[in-house]
């Protein structure tokens, strides 16, 4: 048994993710933590709301209560919708607590002791209209590498070029929208990266052979292009007052402490059951740790090339991440999802119109690993429609009513494996052994295609099998066909488990099972999990597992989400 540490992306406070920030971190994160605790491996799988910086201040603002109160606000609204959506996090924190304050703390006096923290004063844009020094993010502009016209101060979402706001073309505040900025002097601490950029260059050649490209390539293209000093300070009230002489008047940028975050939660988990748990067994000095991060391609500059230069800086021994899988951009409908402009669905709309596990399987079978990929509602239904209702759900509905009909509420007795069934079960070793794989490696649409595989095996088996003909001569052959098509539905449920964790769950109570049952994936056989239901193993046919998607539902969507045709 391994020990696998399992962070994705940390949502920012203000808001509900919508599908694309759901596949491009949280989602994936779920599902191979999930699979990595079925294979027996021990999983800590934390996240957070990321909330200092000027977004929490200004939200605060335009709703007119604290920020302390806005974050707890938003922070709930965060929890019940992961909940919701059946994320499986073993702490779900938050980078504002204490825990997060003291190691932030201890990592800046390291990074100072070993100098590589300087002082500089520098010019910052200030928005006369707003009284305010602002933020890189709320600062936009156009983009003078890419001509962009949308991009922020602190990064350019379109070429991912990190950038100084100083360095838009007519830049604006996004607090007022106003253009009335001046360049004001001001003092900063800034983090010396060139002086890290040697030890990190090795650090990141390193990881070739294993990260994605979408990761290694934007990690490469920042080295390249020489890496520049980074300011860590910000003139503002909300965050960690900076813990240095003549700094108490500034907090630490959000980029500096939101990612020594992931060591904060992990702390706050660590907190909870102090006499069972140790933080550093996982983050410092720790031992057979496998680290494990899922990102979007617009973050994997700060977690491949920022953070790890941090830790790097300090001279311990903490646990760097073995694994990056950054994701590239889910769109809506071919554009961009746009809360303002109401184009697109989020989170916590999408479980209200069905259940999650449907989006869960829509998203992993196109989740945009190589390249964008977009979500559209006539793919959505398409999917549900074929792969789930006309696939796994018919036959797991065919399969319980007609044992229920000719043979009663239990698992049939009689009959006896013949070529057909170890023919279906090599070729199903050979696929689950694929999906295996895949998932292991984290290749999640070659496992989804592999899982529907599965799913079409079985149909194919029962229709050439043909029980419903064969039980007119032979009753004792049909039962054995039956029985054989019980404990796939079995091992359905069992697969899917890690996409579908609800839908898995439905299925193992028809069966008469429980989750306590589920068993672990190491070593999956068919041949034996094909006879693990024995005769006289009770189970309920119950109602469809999956509604379908009418024509006349799926026209309301695209109007009430904003696809492109309604527009």
């Amino acid at each position: 048994m391994s020990k696998i540490l399992i962070t994705s992306a940390l949502p920012y406070i203000n808001g509900v993710p919508h599908l694309g920030h759901m596949v491009g971190c949280l989602l994936p994160s779920d599902v191979y933590a999930r699979f990595m605790r079925m294979s027996g491996h021990d999983v800590l799988y934390i996240a957070g709301t990321d909330e200092h910086g000027t977004t929490s201040e200004v939200g605060a603002l335009k709703e007119g209560i604290s920020v302390e109160e806005y974050c707890d606000k938003y922070y709930a609204r965060h929890v019940k919708t992961y909940e919701d959506f059946e994320l499986s996090f073993d702490c779900f924190g938050r980078t504002s607590s204490e825990e997060n304050k003291e190691v932030t703390y201890h990592i800046f006096e390291k990074l100072d002791e070993n100098g590589f923290i300087e002082e500089r004063t520098i010019k910052q844009v200030y928005s006369v209209d707003d009284g305010r020094f602002l933020a890189d993010r709320y600062i936009t502009g156009t983009c003078p590498y890419c001509g962009y016209d949308k991009a922020r101060g602190d990064q350019c979402e379109n070429c991912t070029k990190v950038l100084d706001p100083t360095e838009l073309i007519n830049p604006r505040s996004t607090i007022s929208g106003s253009g009335n900025l001046e360049v004001r002097e001001t003092k900063h601490l800034f983090l010396n990266l060139p002086k890290i950029e040697k030890r990190l260059s090795e650090w990141v050649a390193s990881k070739e052979p294993y990260w994605p490209d979408v990761a290694y390539s934007i990690a490469k293209k920042w080295l390249k292009e020489g890496l520049q000093e980074r300011c860590i300070t910000r003139d503002l009230k909300w965050g960690f007052p900076v813990n240095k002489p003549g700094y108490e008047d500034k907090v630490f940028y959000v980029w500096f402490d939101a990612p020594i975050g992931y060591i904060g939660i992990t702390k706050q988990w660590a907190d909870q059951k102090p006499d069972e748990r140790n933080w550093k067994e996982w983050w410092l000095d720790a031992k057979d740790v496998r680290y494990v991060e899922f990102m979007g391609k617009d973050n994997v500059p700060f977690h491949a090339i920022f953070f790890p230069a941090m830790l790097l800086g300090t001279g311990e021994n903490w646990t760097f991440v073995d694994y990056l899988k950054g994701m590239s951009y889910l769109t809506f409908e071919g554009g961009k999802f746009s809360k303002s402009e109401h184009r697109g669905i989020f989170a916590d709309k999408a479980v209200e119109e069905f259940p999650a596990d449907y989006w869960r399987y829509w998203l992993m079978s196109n989740a945009p690993e190589a390249s964008d990929s977009s979500f559209t509602f006539d793919s959505f239904a398409g999917m549900v429609n074929k792969d789930l209702n006309g696939v796994l759900g018919n036959f797991v509905s065919r399969v319980l009513k007609m044992t229920a009909s000719k043979f009663g509420k239990e698992v049939p007795a009689g009959g006896e494996m013949t070529p057909l069934e170890k023919e279906l079960a090599v070729n199903l070793q050979e696929k689950v052994n694929n999906y295996l794989k895949y998932m292991e490696n984290m290749e999640i649409r070659k496992a989804m295609n592999e899982l529907r595989s599965i799913w079409v095996d079985g149909n194919n088996y029962i229709s050439a099998a043909e029980p419903w003909t064969v039980i007119k001569e032979d009753r004792e052959r049909a039962a054995a066909i039956l029985r054989v098509c019980i404990n796939l539905i079995r091992i359905f449920a069992i697969l899917s488990a890690p996409i579908m964790p609800k839908i898995s769950e439905i299925m193992f109570s028809r069966l008469g099972l429980s989750s306590a049952d589920m068993p672990g994936l190491k070593g999956f056989n068919v041949c034996q999990e094909l006879q693990f239901l024995q005769p006289g193993h009770g189970f309920e046919p119950g109602d469809p597992l999956f509604e379908r998607i009418t024509p006349e539902r799926l026209e309301e969507l695209k109007l009430k989400y904003g696809s492109q045709e309604h527009k």
